[in-house]
């Protein structure tokens, strides 16, 4: 059935609802994951060329602490629930985008991830990942919602 499982995360708790439900499903058909956080590349106005590269290394330096930590938790529950799990940070304008470039360059078969349930005006306002990756991807995806 499916063997290889992306699950994208940010580290929030319906974020890692998802990746537990996307560990239970791997452990249960022997498959591998991959999980994947994507961060915003930083935008900002130039200030000057000083200011500029200071702000773009500290933001650089946070993004990737946070990346670490995301990741390092999804790798501690995948050790427990005894799946294989790989790691990657992306850093990408388009969230949506980079889910399914990666799911698709690792060869996944599955994407797992959580959906926040927005709708209406909020969900037309706000946009949503999930319904981006479900539109556009050519891979399954599974949706979780609590």
């Amino acid at each position: 059935m499916y063997t290889h499982i992306l699950v994208p995360t940010d580290g929030s708790d319906l974020s890692t609802a998802a990746v537990d439900q996307a560990l239970q499903l791997a452990k249960a058909l022997g498959a591998q994951v991959t999980a994947l956080t994507v961060a915003e590349p930083l935008h900002f106005l130039p200030v000057t060329p000083a200011a500029t590269a200071s702000l773009r290394m500290d933001y650089e330096t946070h993004v990737k602490e946070d990346g670490v930590r995301i990741l390092g938790a999804v790798r501690e529950r995948a050790a427990a629930a005894d799946v294989t799990v790989e790691t990657v940070q992306e850093t990408a304008g388009d969230a949506w985008r980079a889910i399914i470039d990666t799911a698709e360059r690792k060869g996944c078969d599955l994407i797992v991830m959580a959906s926040h349930g927005r709708r209406g005006v909020s969900a037309f306002l706000m946009g949503s990942v999930t319904t981006k990756v479900l539109s556009h991807s050519k891979v399954p995806v599974l949706v979780y919602r609590a």
